[in-house]
């Protein structure tokens, strides 16, 4: 058992790693994305979330290859930081139970702890509750994994009707839904969020908000009632801090995220500001540990 999942501080529950001499990522196109547009380790990670207090990390999948997940466990598996895979595999296909039980059985397996999709490159805005979706989201939950959601504020609804219909499966909001954070448009996305967070099997993550905003001119004050919207609706107790490095780059250093995720949650007391930033995540992922984790580093004030 490594190191980070022995003592962990802060968790950050959500974050990417590349090679381009391995896979390409297609998705990384046109000039505002350049700056992503190169490799980004695990070293990378390492020494700007350590510096920020972080011990524990979950690696989250980017590309819709089955190739990945194998190599993500593996990197897992030779981390002392990384505690939690988050792959993906095709819902859709008929073999997805012997998929999973594959992945579980090789190298790294015991670090996959749930699966996602790129919900929101879907057209068909009810992708989720077509029914060979969820019969893969049923194995899911039968393998005892999570579900992460990626999915644009049209597809919320989509999203409640599956939680709804898979109450054994635990629903995890990534980015709180890209809710249009820019135009500072509250509704109907806070709505559908609410209507989310009702269901008891549903978590979110406060992540990726400062690439929702203006890259160049986003402010606490913009992202405050956003943040404030998914406190109310599902508590610090189904709420995790995710930094979506490298993504968050086009906006906001690692260290102004995570400040910014202090600020946003200063109200809070210690015991729930800690859920937001270790206890959530270790409880939603069954992340491994074996000392009781301690309370997260002091708040500092953020760049605007």
């Amino acid at each position: 058992m490594t190191a980070a999942q022995t003592v962990p501080g802060v968790v950050d529950a959500h974050h990417h790693v590349w090679d381009l001499s391995v896979r390409d990522q297609d998705w990384i196109s046109g000039d505002e994305l350049a700056p992503l547009r190169r490799d980004f380790t695990l070293a990378d990670l390492a020494r700007e979330a350590r510096a920020a207090g972080v011990t524990a990390t979950v690696l989250v999948q980017t590309i819709t290859v089955p190739e990945e997940t194998p190599e993500f466990l593996a990197l897992a598996a030779d981390s002392d930081l990384v505690a939690g895979v988050v792959g993906w595999t095709d819902l859709t296909a008929p073999d997805i139970a012997e998929t999973l039980a594959g992945l579980r059985a090789g190298p790294g397996g015991e670090y996959l702890v749930g699966i996602r999709h790129q919900v929101q490159g879907e057209p068909d805005p009810r992708w989720l509750v077509r029914p060979d979706v969820l019969r893969g989201l049923s194995a899911v939950a039968e393998a005892g994994l999570v579900y992460d959601l990626v999915v644009k504020p049209h597809q919320l609804a989509a999203a409640v009707e599956a939680a709804e219909r898979l109450p054994d499966l635990t629903f995890v909001l990534d980015h709180l839904g890209k809710p249009p954070i820019a135009s500072g448009e509250l509704t109907p996305w806070s709505q559908q969020i609410r209507r989310l967070a009702a269901l008891p099997n549903t978590v979110c993550k406060l992540s990726g908000m400062v690439t929702e905003a203006d890259w160049d001119s986003w402010t606490i004050a913009a992202l405050t009632p956003y943040a404030d919207t998914v406190l109310d609706a599902f508590g610090p107790a189904r709420l995790m801090f995710g930094s979506d490095w490298p993504v968050c780059r086009l906006a906001a250093t690692y260290a102004e995220v995570v400040a910014v995720a202090r600020e946003l949650t200063a109200g809070l007391g210690p015991a729930e500001r800690h859920d937001v930033f270790t206890g959530t995540a270790m409880r939603t992922y069954d992340l491994r540990v074996t000392a009781p984790p301690g309370p997260p580093p002091p708040q500092e004030t953020p760049c605007a």
